[in-house]
């Protein structure tokens, strides 16, 4: 059986490592347009900030890894084409400029996402950054490190986290986005509105609901200024974390997509094209809380797809079990998690949602120490089923979220939350955990 995967970050890298335990027998192939692989894009704010000082050790796996696991890897090598019926990619290798045709049994593809880049005046000027691979996070550093005016454009996770490494820097910050709130996607206004708080008290300018329309340069052709619906900025440098759309334009108009090009794939991970498989940011997955397919690009989810591309290549073996999108972040001395939908989320679908929002201390008074914890948790009004959690606090109560994503994939209600058998000890909790008492709430009121 001959194998070529196209791109190995985290799917890529999750399907070749099993698929070499599985399939011993099989010629794999590892088509890489970059130099590296594996690389932990998550932890780029982390190097620039200093918490991580060698960007190397973002890297999990390296060909010489793949090497001797008895996988061919070609790394700077560009696949041009696919052509499915034929089962043939044309490759054109970087390093050389020679152009070559290589055949397939199975084919996956896992060439992930790449940072929206708007088209308007003043795009290409110099200082204005993407932020997502290796390269991106060692011209961060360089850049960084001479300006002292950084606007961040888009208020997402990676944003939020860059412009926390940049204040710890020194440096003066602006976030710009064009929604109401920070971290509209994945948080409710009293969880966004202590973050906002939190990024003002510490001098970072908000400059929210209102979209970049252009960029000025000075005499160098560097970014001097960022012109919004509403006013302009400043800056010596500028990073674009808008978003991700995926890299699946090797397969456009040969296997069903979205319409913003996310593969759709079954539950083995296979494409509508036998014998073509797809995993990571590249594709669409079923999102439990609405049953629909939905395009969220997460690490998590990638290295989750990538494993049962290699599971299920020879025959359907393994489901996938769908994603609740659940996340985490730790911004300055919060630490934030959220699964599910929002309960905005859930009325934008056009669900008809009730939440019940815990602010209580995590554990009991008379400790020496007893931190507040802010829990949301948001449900569907007729079942009570669990559709979306959200939680903050300054003690690491993220893991509760987790346990919440198993409620959701479970469709549980919350009466059922309210009697869910939590241990109970004064060091860590109550002796009705918060989840208990989100739960007994929603009972008392139904």
């Amino acid at each position: 059986m001959k194998i070529i995967v196209i791109g190995c970050t985290h799917a890529g890298t999750a399907a070749v490592t099993q698929m070499a335990k599985l399939y011993p027998e099989a010629q794999i192939t590892v088509y890489e347009r970059n130099d590296t692989i594996s690389f932990l894009s998550c932890g780029i704010a982390l190097h620039v900030g200093g918490v991580v000082h060698n960007a190397d050790e973002l890297f999990y796996s390296n060909p010489t890894v793949l090497k001797e696991l008895g996988i061919l890897t070609k790394m700077r090598h560009d696949v041009l084409s696919i052509d499915t019926i034929n089962k043939t990619v044309q490759v054109h290798n970087l390093a050389n400029g020679q152009t070559s045709v290589d055949t397939f049994d199975k084919l996956v593809l896992t060439t992930g996402s790449w940072p929206i880049i708007p088209k308007m005046d003043g795009i290409s000027l110099e200082n204005i950054q993407l932020c997502k691979n290796y390269a991106h996070a060692r011209t961060l550093i360089e850049k960084a490190d001479t300006a002292q005016k950084i606007v961040v454009v888009g208020a997402g996770y990676i944003g939020i986290e860059l412009v926390e490494a940049f204040e710890q820097l020194g440096k003066e910050v602006t976030l710009i986005d064009n929604t109401p709130r920070v971290l509209f996607k994945y948080l409710d206004e009293p969880f966004t509105q202590l973050v906002e708080d939190e990024l003002t008290t510490r001098g970072v300018q908000l400059a929210l609901e209102q979209s970049v329309t252009s960029f000025t340069g000075d005499n160098n052709g560097r970014v001097n200024k960022v012109i919004t619906t509403a006013g302009e900025y400043e800056a010596d440098l500028v990073i674009l974390c808008i978003g991700f759309r995926p890299n699946t334009g090797l397969l456009e108009n040969q296997v069903e997509m979205l319409p913003n090009g996310a593969i759709i794939v079954d539950e083995y991970m296979q494409t509508s094209c036998p014998d073509v498989y797809a995993a990571g940011d590249s594709c669409a997955i079923r999102f439990n809380p609405t049953g629909k397919q939905a395009y969220i690009p997460l690490a998590t989810n990638a290295i989750r797809m990538g494993t049962l591309v290699a599971r299920n290549l020879v025959k359907p073996t393994i489901k996938y079990m769908g994603t609740q999108g659940t996340s985490g972040i730790k911004i300055f001395d919060y630490n934030i998690a959220s699964t599910g939908l929002t309960e905005q989320a859930a009325i934008d679908a056009g669900m008809n949602v009730k939440e019940i929002t815990i602010n209580d201390d995590y554990r009991p008074e008379f400790m020496p120490t007893h931190e507040k914890a802010l829990l949301k948790v948001v449900y569907e009004e007729g079942s009570g089923i669990i559709v979306g959690a959200q939680v903050l606090s300054k003690v690491d109560l993220t893991q509760s979220i987790n346990t919440l994503s198993v409620c959701i994939q479970n469709k549980m209600t919350m009466d059922e939350l309210g009697f869910i058998d939590f241990f109970f000890q004064p060091h860590y909790n109550k002796p009705w955990n918060l989840l208990n008492q989100a739960g007994l709430q929603a009972y008392a009121m139904s």
